[in-house]
């Protein structure tokens, strides 16, 4: 067999694993999406089945599991507490970390040291082995509360973003803010002015990840801020009722409904996904 004809089969096989990969990833989504608009009673007796409005065996319910879900669990209020505490989480994240990836990578010493792999080893703990020390240092500082949440999120999501930033600013020449501190730049307007541009594609890459991660997480609003401040992981939870009861047809509309803010946000910034964690790994 030829080299060409061996590149030709490589390709092709690579193409149909990426196109079982993304069966396999959009096939739950699709599921969701389905049975948003079906009875509840045909989502558990069948999944799989394209909704319907056959006169025969009306499947097809319209809007009517959005309007139930949005009713019960108070939606655009736990959507409002969601996007506050996602937005002002991650632009803290990526301010702080990247101005923390600047300094340490700059300012050589122990203490730079220290902090950088203090964070890097905090990449590896898992949330479990201090959710219940976290949950109780919020309620004595009193982070439980909407405002208070967004620390501990920063707190958390600095290590990864610190790692990123701080190999991409490796790779830029020292000489660019030598030259703009002869101009008589100050060290905020070098980081503003000259550093913080070139951080866009990583910046995205970050926010991206971050974004789905505070978005989605049940986790940590439960333990601090608990059901006073309901974010919609939380609130979709309030969908089951007792003995086990799950109003399955709203909380699939739910689930889609969640779902799509970030889909919209990753589908727009895709581009710079790939570029920005090629870029974060020069010279990481």
């Amino acid at each position: 067999m030829s080299m060409i004809q061996k590149n030709k089969n490589a390709k092709w096989f690579i193409f149909a694993f990426l196109v079982l990969a993304a069966i396999y990833v959009l096939l739950p989504i699709v599921v969701v999406l389905m049975n948003s608009f079906k009875g509840r009673l045909f989502i558990s007796t069948e999944p799989f089945r394209l909704p319907s409005t056959n006169p025969d065996n009306p499947t097809f319910v319209g809007l009517t599991n959005y309007v139930t879900g949005i009713t019960k669990i108070k939606f655009f209020q736990a959507f409002g507490y969601s996007l506050w505490i996602t937005v002002a989480s991650v632009a803290g994240i990526l301010l702080v970390s990247s101005m923390l990836a600047w300094f340490i990578t700059r300012v050589k010493n122990k203490f730079t040291s220290g902090v950088y792999y203090s964070l890097v080893f905090s990449m590896i703990v898992p949330f479990q082995m201090v959710m219940f020390t976290t949950s109780k240092m919020a309620n004595l500082l009193h982070l439980d509360n909407p405002v208070g949440i967004i620390l501990i999120y920063i707190g958390f999501g600095c290590g990864m973003s610190t790692f990123m930033f701080s190999g991409f600013i490796k790779s830029i020449p020292l000489s660019m803010e030598e030259a703009a501190m002869i101009d008589g730049a100050t060290p905020p307007q070098i980081f503003f002015h000259v550093i913080a541009p070139m951080l866009k594609s990583t910046g995205i890459t970050i926010a991206i990840l971050e974004i789905m991660w505070v978005w989605n997480d049940y986790l940590l609003p439960y333990l601090t801020i608990g059901t006073d401040y309901k974010t919609i992981p939380i609130a979709i939870q309030y969908l089951r009722g007792g003995y086990g009861a799950v109003d399955m047809g709203a909380m699939m509309a739910m689930l889609v409904l969640a779902m799509l803010p970030v889909v919209i946000f990753y589908l727009s910034c895709q581009k710079y996904i790939i570029q920005g964690v090629l870029s974060g790994a020069v010279k990481g």
